[in-house]
């Protein structure tokens, strides 16, 4: 059974269309090669900001497109690469007089066609730099090639980077913070259902009932091994404390993204919400900014993630600074 309400056809095209007739105000859609740009931007802004990916995992990146944000997205098939053709046009239509930033999860696709597209925006004259999110604790082992893979931190660092940029920093300097932003970061995602495949209809991978799939990646990647469910609170309890002891600095408030999967209802993602706060309270870990919600699905898959960033002071002013674009709560920012 397929339960996706898709075209046969063009189903991107299909969907950002629709997205900028949602938000004519904030965006422009270019068809040839497809991407979104924003139609406006903060006058001190010298940087532009473009990240993509595979599509599938909406409102990344497309949603975030907009004044204080991303001022460009290139969506790839499902979950597959944008060509770098489409990353190519969408930078030179971003930059800015300080030139552009990728932001770039680590798949490997995506590294390369960035990569092709950025040397040949150095051919044209156009500084760019790129910034590399790289969260997932799933995948942090020597036995894998490419590192760790980029998931929820994603929409945390274009957060943070959009409010950076608005203050007037140079190329370098945001790379570097980039940098910092995203080492700062670290996730963890389970699942109870696998996505629906778009081509073949019917689940992914299937797990017996009361079995969880511990450590899944956002294209429906199986992990390592699964559970037997061992109830909400120790479930969360488990994700909170691996994703807490993985970050860096081991004191000070954090960002917290809990996330749903696809098929997560807001009921479930609340309760989560309320959990992981209480357990990051009792280690004296302030919530200085949080976002429940589905921001980086899987399609359709019945799951959810967590992520923390460890957010130094003077990275305060970037995660509160205004945002306008399709999906960003704007209004939830701050505690």
């Amino acid at each position: 059974m397929n339960r996706l309400f898709l075209p046969a056809d063009h189903a991107v095209e299909h969907a950002l269309n629709g997205l900028v007739l949602s938000h004519p105000g904030l965006l422009r859609l270019n068809e040839d090669p497809l991407y979104v740009a924003a139609r406006d931007r903060h006058p001190g802004r010298r940087v532009g900001l473009v990240s993509g990916g595979g599509s599938g995992h909406e409102p990344l990146h497309t949603g975030f497109v907009g004044a204080g944000m991303l001022d460009a997205a290139v969506p790839g098939r499902i979950f597959a690469s944008p060509h770098n053709r489409q990353i190519l046009e969408a930078s030179r239509d971003a930059a800015g007089q300080g030139g552009v930033l990728h932001i770039v999860k680590n798949y490997t696709g995506d590294r390369i066609n960035f990569g092709i597209a950025a040397e040949r925006l150095r051919a044209d004259g156009i500084p760019v730099r790129r910034v590399l999110i790289d969260d997932d604790l799933a995948t942090e082992s020597d036995e894998t090639a490419t590192g760790r893979r980029g998931t929820g931190a994603t929409v945390l660092v274009e957060k943070l980077l959009g409010g950076a940029a608005d203050t007037g920093l140079g190329l370098d300097e945001l790379a570097s913070l980039g940098t910092e932003f995203a080492a700062a970061s670290r996730s963890v995602a389970v699942a109870s259902r696998g996505q629906t495949s778009p081509s073949q209809g019917g689940e992914t991978f299937q797990l017996p009932d009361r079995t969880l799939e511990y450590g899944v990646g956002i294209h429906g990647e199986r992990a390592v091994g699964t559970l037997e469910h061992p109830g909400f609170e120790a479930l969360v309890d488990r994700m909170t404390g691996q994703v807490l002891d993985a970050l860096p600095e081991t004191t000070g408030p954090v960002l917290l993204l809990v996330n749903g999967l696809g098929a997560t209802t807001m009921l479930e993602l609340q309760a989560i919400h309320s959990r992981v706060t209480g357990l990051l309270e009792e280690r004296g870990r302030d919530v200085a900014g949080r976002l429940v919600g589905t921001f980086v699905p899987a399609l359709d898959m019945s799951g959810f993630s967590l992520t923390l960033t460890a957010l130094r002071d003077d990275w305060h002013t970037y995660w509160t600074a205004p945002a306008r674009t399709p999906a960003f709560p704007a209004t939830e920012t701050t505690r």
